[in-house]
Formats: structure tokens, C-alpha cells, sequence
């Protein structure tokens, strides 16, 4: 995301705020009474008339909109006995302001006008409702997958740990910092739903390295960074999981020849993220090449990406004949 997501929160935390949604519905049907209504006082009969139409908008949104989906028909019972009570009610008062005389044209008229404003208005609702009621969902998924996400990389990364302390390695303490840095990362930076692309390629860094000092000389490992990575965003402990995945095909590796190659670069807004690993073809299927070890990381990455980055990613895992690659290209 650009630098100016600061500005865009704010602009969608008005956009959410229930207050400017009401004010914003109620002065766009001041706009069509004004537009509707002839005569020399059109403002302040427009202002009147929504000032008696409100009273019966929030009984009926409130009150009565729960029933729809419950008891559909106390829903419209209520509903058409909210819209009378409230057109008699405002027609009498209309009667008494204005000292017009009372007639039934007057009753079927502002019953017409009652009955549209409720409809409209429930719909709005309704329609609101189901929005957030959706993106509630999608913040729950959310949390649950990183929240698996999370202690799957943990996990892994204390079995190389385990490994290191029983042959008692002499690179133990400088695992142990850069998993630290890790963590706090993960546990303390990685709240928001994006976080700045130049701390996750940071992340991607320690890991490498952490995996580095594991692995000793045994494995070659390329990290290429191109373009501009100070100015953009990303969901954060994305592009982790195909970097753990490509150590761990290494697990099984029996050849001499171990390489690990991961390139990132952003153009415009177009970020290209390439991973690519040498694999054991006879120790490696088609599923584990998929699920990985657990069946948690590659799974959960393909949903967090359809949930915040729908349509605007592409991503393709290839298995070759020397190689294991993902190329993953998402819009910023």
C-alpha cells in the first residue's frame, strides 16, 4: 500500500462511523424532498418532514428489523402497524402546524411516503448488517490463520534448536538472538492486518540467516532484493511460509547440492516474489510438495491471500526435476 494509508484510515473510520452513515442517508433524502416538494418553504417542509418520518425509521430498524429473519410474519405486522401509527400521528401534527384541513388524501399520501422511507431504510440496514457481519467473519479467519501460522513456525524453529543443543554447536547463542528477533517480531509487530514491506523483508533476512547458521556450508542461499521496498505494505508473515517450506524440502535432501534461492522486487505497485529450492525427487511427492510437513503453511497462506488480496494475486507452485518453485506476483 502507498504512503498515504494513513489518510485512507481515517477516511474509512468516518465511512464506518454509524453517526456520518445516518447523517449522510438523512441528508441525501432531504436532497429528494427538497428536489419533490413544490412550494415557496421547501427547506423547512422538507426539514419537518423528516423530523416525522425519524421517529418511525429507528422504532423500525431498532425495534422491529430483528423479527425478519426470526418471525417474518410479526416482521410485517409490526412494520405496517409502525408506518400507520406514525402517518396518523404525523398527519394530525401537519393538520395542527399548518391548520389545514384533515383529509384522507393527506393519510394515503403521507402513508405512501412512510412506507418508502421504512423500506429504504431497512434495506440500508440490512444491507449494513450483512456487510460487517461479513467482514467480522473475515477478521476472525484471519486471526485464526495467523494464529496457527504462528506456532507452526515456532515449532520448527525450536526442533532446530533441539537439534543444535544435543550436538551442543557452538552456533547456539547466535541462533538463539536471531530467534529472538524473530519473535518479537511476530508476536509484537504483526497486529495490524498490513505491515511495512521493509519490516518483513527484514524478517524474511533473520530467517535466512538463522537457517544459515543451521545449515552451516552445507546449503548456498541467495536473497535478491530489487526496487523500492520503503514506501508499501504487506499482510505481514506471508511470504515466510514458502521460505520455511523450501529449508524444509532440504530436510531430506542426499545430494551434496543444496541451494536456496529467493528473489523480491516491486515495480510500481506489482510486487514479484520468487522461491526456488533443490529437491530430493526421490524422497518427495506431490503431496507433501503441496501440504508440507504439517499441512498448515502452504493452506493457510492460499486462504489469507484470497481474503486480503482477492483477485489481484497470482500464485504458482511448480515441481521440476532438480528444483521446487513458487513465484507469487500481488498487487500492493
Amino acid at each position: 500500500m502507498k504512503p498515504y494509508t494513513g489518510v485512507m484510515a481515517k477516511l474509512d473510520r468516518w465511512i464506518d462511523n454509524k453517526v456520518v452513515q445516518n447523517l449522510f442517508v438523512w441528508f441525501l433524502l432531504f436532497l429528494i424532498l427538497l428536489i419533490t416538494i413544490q412550494g415557496t418553504s421547501r427547506i423547512g417542509t422538507a426539514s419537518f418532514t423528516i423530523l416525522l418520518l425519524a421517529p418511525a425509521v429507528y422504532i423500525n430498524n431498532i425495534y422491529i428489523l430483528p423479527f425478519f429473519r426470526k418471525k417474518t410474519f410479526l416482521f410485517f405486522g409490526l412494520f405496517v402497524l409502525n408506518a400507520l401509527v406514525f402517518t396518523a400521528v404525523s398527519v394530525f401534527t401537519i393538520a395542527l402546524v399548518t391548520e389545514w384541513k384533515l383529509e384522507p388524501k393527506m393519510f394515503v399520501n403521507f402513508f405512501g411516503v412512510m412506507i418508502l422511507t421504512l423500506l429504504f431504510a431497512s434495506s440500508l440496514k440490512m444491507a449494513r448488517d450483512s456487510f460487517f457481519r461479513r467482514q467480522q467473519e473475515k477478521e476472525a479467519e484471519l486471526k485464526l490463520l495467523k494464529a496457527q501460522l504462528n506456532p507452526h513456525f515456532l515449532f520448527n524453529t525450536l526442533n532446530n534448536l533441539y537439534g543444535l543443543s544435543v550436538v551442543k554447536s557452538d552456533n547456539l547463542p547466535q541462533l538463539m538472538l536471531k530467534l529472538s528477533d524473530l519473535l518479537r517480531y511476530s508476536l509484537y509487530e504483526t497486529k495490524e492486518t498490513y505491515v511495512p514491506l521493509e519490516k518483513e523483508v527484514t524478517y524474511l533476512e533473520n530467517y535466512m540467516s538463522l537457517e544459515q547458521i543451521r545449515l552451516e556450508d552445507d546449503t548456498q542461499i541467495k536473497f535478491i532484493k530489487e526496487g523500492d521496498l520503503s514506501s508499501w505494505q504487506i499482510a505481514p508473515m506471508l511470504l515466510i511460509v514458502f521460505v520455511e517450506n523450501a529449508f524444509k524440502h532440504l530436510e531430506a535432501f542426499q545430494e551434496n547440492k543444496k541451494e536456496v534461492a529467493v528473489r523480491l522486487g516491486v515495480k510500481e505497485d506489482i510486487l514479484s516474489f520468487s522461491c526456488e529450492n533443490s529437491i530430493d525427487t526421490k524422497g518427495l511427492t506431490s503431496e507433501n510438495i503441496e501440504k508440507g510437513r504439517s499441512g498448515i503453511g502452504l493452506e493457510n497462506v492460499k486462504k489469507r491471500l484470497n481474503l486480503l488480496y482477492p483477485d489481484s494475486h497470482s500464485l504458482t507452485i511448480d515441481k521440476g526435476q532438480e528444483a521446487f518453485s513458487v513465484q507469487l506476483t500481488l498487487k500492493l
